[in-house]
């Protein structure tokens, strides 16, 4: 298995910097997130941690450091964080950050409702990006 990287771009549309390295689980979705082929981007995500989660079996810490997304972006989102949980039930540790800057309440209020919608345990740190 493969540790899967893109890099993040900026332009007509914003595609979040994505690390998520097998070695230690640590995964990270960052910047921002308004993309023209939203789900087929996801799905890249979505698929590695199935594979992690058949492959590997080991803990995954999954930091989102998003300032901003749209909304084809939370569904996908949700898709995201509907896998974490599906590999939690299945006895997987899993582990869900949502960074967030401090006077952001919006994106905290959309990150609350992403872990209520995919019904997720997730922590909510404030830290400057």
């Amino acid at each position: 298995m493969e540790n899967l990287y893109i890099e993040g771009a900026k332009g007509e549309f914003y595609t979040p910097l994505v690390s998520l390295t097998v070695s230690t689980g640590i995964c990270e979705v960052s910047g921002e997130s308004y993309l023209e082929y939203t789900g087929e981007f996801y799905a890249q995500i979505t698929q590695w941690i199935r594979n992690y989660a058949q492959e590997v079996k080991k803990g995954i810490i999954f930091n989102f450091r998003l300032s901003y997304f749209n909304t084809s972006s939370f569904k996908a989102l949700l898709g995201v964080l509907k896998v974490l949980k599906e590999y939690r039930n299945q006895g997987g540790e899993v582990d869900i950050n949502w960074f967030y800057p401090p006077d952001d309440e919006d994106i905290l209020r959309e990150a609350q409702d992403l872990a209520e919608g995919a019904a997720v345990e997730m922590n909510y740190i404030e830290q400057n990006f």
